[in-house]
């Protein structure tokens, strides 16, 4: 293809971008373009799959059959959004196997978030309400996100998060309503997981290698500091009403911006969960492998009985 042809395909790429109209995966695409969504997507998966693994911790645990229940509610819909988004991650040409294999080689990230354990029931909560709330702040814009595959399937997965954070909320607020002692494991988990529930928005805008460029794609819609003041905005509120502290001593309502300011963030901490010094990287990462080799039998198994279906319906059809 010369110069000329893709600096035309590229124009009719910008002009399509420019009108809000989606790219489906037939239609011509820069690499980086293509490179780009590969990434986030497939990141989005890895962290659907890898984040039913600090709630499994509890399904045993749970306090009552309600809770159980619903905790597994919430499980299988996190398994389900991970199909959802390596479908889509298909669509731009990488396969399902590959997209595992750079999970388990550490080769392609997941949210950082997940890296640390979940010591009590509260933390079921914390999730629900910090971590799943702090996910739809970020993932209600994807659903008019430019690349048409990875919007529609945001649409079922920004409903079903709604559910978890209200899920998480409400066992948030019957610990803050209960006995003292529950009241305290509350506001640990509040006290643990808050810091790690802002960071999992992203860097800070002016340290971010991939916003400029994604803002610019209309891969996404807002920035990670305005997705972080979102957060905090919308949370501050729901802690007082369960009567809850916030743990930052720097927080304070600007009336000017009619915004919460709030303290600095640990971003060595940060970084280094990134690069797999957390808490739980390698216990994560191991459970994930551990459970692709021991379910090789069942894809095997799979595979062996769609192959001999369809040789059925050959031999039918002859």
């Amino acid at each position: 293809m010369s110069e000329k042809e893709v600096k035309n395909l590229e124009e009719i790429f910008d002009a399509k971008i420019a009108r809000d109209e989606k790219i489906e995966p037939k239609d011509w695409m820069p690499e980086k373009y293509r490179q780009t969504h590969i990434r986030q997507i497939s990141q989005h998966a890895h962290s659907e799959i890898v984040g039913m693994l600090p709630e499994g911790n509890w399904i045993t645990r749970a306090p009552s059959l309600k809770r159980k229940v619903a905790l597994l509610a919430k499980i299988q819909d996190e398994a389900g959004h991970g199909l959802y988004l390596y479908s889509a991650c298909e669509t731009l040409g990488i396969s399902r196997e590959e997209l595992y294999e750079q999970l388990h080689s550490g080769k392609a990230k997941y949210s950082s978030i997940f890296n640390y354990p979940t010591l009590t029931w509260a933390d079921m909560g914390a999730i629900g309400w910090l971590v799943d709330g702090a996910a739809i702040i970020n993932q209600v814009p994807l659903c008019s996100t430019s690349y048409g595959p990875y919007a529609r399937a945001m649409v079922r997965v920004c409903k079903e998060e709604s559910f978890h954070q209200r899920q998480g909320f409400q066992i948030m607020m019957t610990l803050a309503e209960g006995t003292p002692e529950q009241k305290e494991m509350a506001q640990d988990a509040l006290n643990r997981w808050w810091w790690p529930s802002l960071m999992m928005l992203g860097p800070l805008d002016a340290e971010s290698v991939h916003t400029e460029q994604s803002m610019k794609w209309k891969l996404k819609r807002k920035s990670n500091d305005e997705l972080r003041q979102q957060f905090v905005d919308q949370t501050v509120p729901q802690a007082d009403m369960i009567g809850l502290t916030i743990p930052d001593p720097d927080l304070k309502w600007n009336e000017e911006k009619k915004s919460y300011d709030f303290g600095e963030m640990n971003w060595d901490e940060f970084w280094q969960v990134v690069k797999g010094h957390g808490p739980c990287n390698k216990e994560r990462i191991s459970a994930r492998v551990n459970a692709w080799e021991k379910g090789k039998w069942v894809r095997d198994a799979a595979m062996a009985y769609a192959e001999k279906k369809e040789e059925k319906v050959v031999k039918q059809a002859i």
